[in-house]
């Protein structure tokens, strides 16, 4: 699988221990010092190819609850596996996993967000990617916990759903049944992509005929939920026009299914404005005082983490020189150009 940002898409553990927060409002923005106080698990993990660790290691800090909530709206996965098992009376085995995989310049995100749900699950790298996978039923349960404390809004709140229904019928052992095995089946052709071919020719009797359900409650839950979605999906544009400095522009993209998210992050910052093709819609703030008054300061109060920041911070850099008039300047817009050419995809890592 390739990043998730790259794509244009009940007995619970009692040992995830979350403290609470406050909502924040957007007109005082409010700095956020609360942290989460997660005690680390001593579950054993079953992933062991190219494991780095099992524990987090040299974590600076403590992420709020709500960023990892919307970090995962934006790179989470819910996976649902059906495999064909000898070992298995009804001749399949059922696996369920959940996955953030990213570049590997952003291993310290990841290890701040394992550290923050506590030390479960565990990290992997390979040439230019690192992965936070939990696969242990039990440490799968303490994420099923922590997500119906801080739920997903966006549409993958309806795979973490099925994710869940296929965790309980496992904790009762139902999946070693031929009848629980069909239920399972039939969850997961409406996760994600649906059936591979092999489970459809293998279980002809399944299909999807209803349509997928929609998540229609999407009203922003946090600040740092829209700090943690931004670290995923948000966008830092300088612009030019014929070599000249047009502008700058603040953008997230969703699919067009994602609407009311979008729409509501209009009436959360009260700027912006949404517009759409057949199967994406994007959120969009493009007027400089917008982005100076609010768009900045809002972000300067709940940061963004990651490589991304450093898109954030270059994104500021060219604003101040804006304010003072250097952009008027052949000098300015040289140096504004510099810093364009660094950002997003032309940024270099040593």
């Amino acid at each position: 699988m390739d990043f998730e940002r790259n794509y244009q898409i009940k007995t619970l553990s009692k040992q995830l221990n979350i403290k609470n927060f406050s909502g924040l409002s957007v007109n005082s923005l409010t700095n956020i010092k609360a942290q989460a106080i997660l005690p680390k698990l001593d579950q054993k993990c079953t992933y062991s190819s190219k494991v780095l660790h099992n524990k987090p290691s040299n974590v600076s800090n403590s992420i709020h609850p709500w960023f990892i909530t919307g970090f995962t709206d934006a790179e989470g996965c819910f996976m649902i596996s059906i495999l064909k098992s000898s070992t298995y009376r009804t001749g399949w085995e059922v696996q369920l996993s959940f996955q953030i995989k990213l570049h590997k310049r952003d291993l310290t995100l990841l290890e701040n967000i394992q550290a923050s749900l506590g030390g479960i699950g565990n990290i992997s790298t390979g040439k230019d990617f690192c992965a936070f996978r939990i696969k242990s039923l039990n440490q799968i349960f303490s994420l099923i916990n922590f997500f119906d404390q801080y739920p997903l809004i966006t549409q993958k709140k309806i795979d973490y759903n099925l994710f869940k229904q296929v965790a309980l019928i496992m904790q009762q052992k139902q999946h070693l049944t031929p009848e629980g095995l069909l239920e399972i089946v039939k969850l997961k052709a409406s996760l994600n992509l649906g059936l591979t071919d092999t489970l459809k020719l293998a279980f002809p009797e399944i299909r999807v005929e209803t349509p997928r359900p929609l998540v229609t409650d999407q009203k922003i839950p946090h600040s740092q939920w829209i700090a943690g979605f931004t670290s995923g999906e948000g966008y830092f544009q300088v612009t030019f026009s014929e070599n000249r400095y047009k502008g700058l522009a603040f953008k997230i993209n969703q699919h067009s299914r994602d609407e009311q998210l979008m729409r509501s992050l209009i009436e959360y910052w009260g700027c912006g404005y949404y517009y759409s093709s057949e199967v994406r819609g994007d959120f969009k703030v493009t007027r400089f005082s917008l982005i100076t008054e609010i768009i900045i300061p809002f972000f300067k109060e709940n940061p963004i983490l990651g490589v991304k920041a450093l898109d954030f911070q270059d994104w500021c850099r060219v604003a101040e020189k804006v304010e003072a008039g250097a952009h008027k300047t052949s000098e300015g817009m040289v140096e504004i150009r510099n810093i364009k050419e660094r950002m997003n995809t032309g940024r270099k890592f040593t």
